[in-house]
């Protein structure tokens, strides 16, 4: 079997990419107006009909789709093709609420399989590798998505699922696995697990393809370091399709997104404008050749920047950075746009654990905000004046990374209340008033 590769897709032109967007958004748009009632009331409500949608130009025409959407049509309001065509359903994994549901087509399932195998080969996978796939399968996408992707390609594939670690490094060892696919924070535990037992020289890993959650740069070499691999991002969401809608090349500059199945926007969270190339925005995905499930100008709440730089790997689809946070976490405050994530940031990088919470009110009609953060028991100190130099080193970081002053008081050990749920992060006083 040759190796699995596409660089008439993967490194067509501008203008081929553009040709086919517009053909396949114009005749995704008529088909979901023609067979899916929930789309044609809210493009009536909008005064939009198909023959205005005549290029990707158009696409700003179109109403904006959100999870809310997703729930309110639950289970088969947006299904765009019959349900005797469609073979299978995946769902997320949240745990309140109504699930989100995705149902796919036979077709459907094999482009999901295309992307998947694009994001292996940009890994350096081939025909000759073992895949080692320790994501999630049945509902969650991680797993199958995968599996599909490594199939396409010809690779050994290791359906391991999650869990099980001693099961899972001991076919590591056996079956020289060289490729691994999880979530980064369980390849940091096997990293860790692998060390322990000594067996860092059984492993013949080289590549890792990791997803389905946030990480950072710093966690991204910690993993390449202790396993001895490259570390290539993916992202991905049910509601599109799963992992494989876009995926880092060798230059680990960002994702390519996939062109030629789904057109990106970056827009403004607040206004919905749409924004250029180079400006953060929340990122919003049209499908353009998926049957059962195509999702228009669908809100990820991811925020992104996209880029159209010339990638040194020959790849000509555009480029989204890791995401920045989610635009529904997001707080305007003096006119800037700050997010949770940020300040975690701030906070992870300079030895903090994540405790903390931010409390923002509005005195004298001027934005206040504060940052309480818990001391580690390492840092922890009674000394006044100790304390109000780690204040002020924070302080300083914080502008640095937000561009506004932003109060910070450090306060003991255990001293936030947790949380048996979600935790509570922002307590924005405003909302008051």
């Amino acid at each position: 079997m040759e190796r699995y590769y596409q660089p008439e897709i993967e490194c067509a032109s501008p203008e081929q990419i553009r040709a086919w967007q517009d053909e396949r958004l114009v005749a995704t748009v008529k088909r979901v107006y023609e067979n899916v009632a929930y789309y044609r009331k809210k493009m009536d409500e909008k005064g939009v009909t198909p023959e205005d949608i005549r290029s990707v130009d158009d696409l700003h025409k179109l109403p904006f789709l959100t999870k809310d959407d997703l729930r309110d049509a639950y289970p088969y309001g947006l299904v765009a093709a019959p349900l005797k065509d469609c073979v299978r359903i995946q769902s997320t994994s949240g745990t309140t609420g109504r699930r989100v549901v995705a149902f796919y087509t036979q077709h459907d399932i094999d482009l999901w399989d295309d992307c998947c195998a694009r994001a292996i080969v940009a890994a350096g996978g081939t025909n000759e590798d073992v895949v080692h796939v320790c994501y999630g399968y049945g509902l969650f996408t991680g797993g199958p998505g995968l599996n599909g992707g490594s199939h396409k390609v010809g690779s050994l594939t290791l359906p391991m699922s999650s869990g099980n670690t001693e099961r899972q490094i001991q076919f590591m060892c056996d079956l020289g696995s060289t490729i691994l696919c999880c979530t980064p924070s369980y390849a940091a535990y096997l990293a860790e697990s692998i060390h322990e037992r000594g067996l860092r020289d059984k492993i013949k890993l080289k590549a890792g393809i990791f997803g389905a959650e946030a990480w950072t740069q710093e966690m991204r070499r910690d993993i390449e370091e202790k396993l001895g691999i490259k570390a290539y991002d993916i992202y991905g969401l049910t509601e599109i399709s799963g992992p494989g809608v876009s995926f880092e090349c060798n230059e680990q500059t960002g994702m390519h997104i996939n062109e030629d199945h789904f057109i990106a926007e970056v827009i403004n969270p607040v206004t919905g404008e749409v924004l250029p190339d180079g400006e953060k925005g929340e990122l919003v995905f049209t499908s353009i050749t998926k049957e059962a499930f195509p999702l228009t100008r669908y809100r990820t709440r991811d925020i992104c920047i996209l880029s159209h730089k010339k990638c040194s790997c020959g790849r000509t689809h555009v480029k989204m950075t890791k995401p920045m946070g989610r635009s529904d976490d997001m707080l305007i405050v003096k006119g800037v746009n700050v997010f949770p994530a940020q300040i975690e940031s701030v906070l992870l990088n300079k030895g903090y654990a994540a405790n903390y919470q931010i409390y923002v009110d509005r005195i004298n009609n001027s934005d206040v905000i504060e940052v309480r953060v818990e001391m580690t028991p390492e840092m922890f100190s009674d000394t006044v004046s100790i304390i109000a130099t780690q204040e002020k080193e924070l302080v300083e970081a914080l502008k640095s990374m937000l561009g506004i002053y932003v109060k910070v008081k450090l306060v003991a050990p255990k001293s936030i209340t947790r949380s048996e749920g979600k935790a509570v992060r922002v307590i924005d006083n405003r909302k008051l008033y």
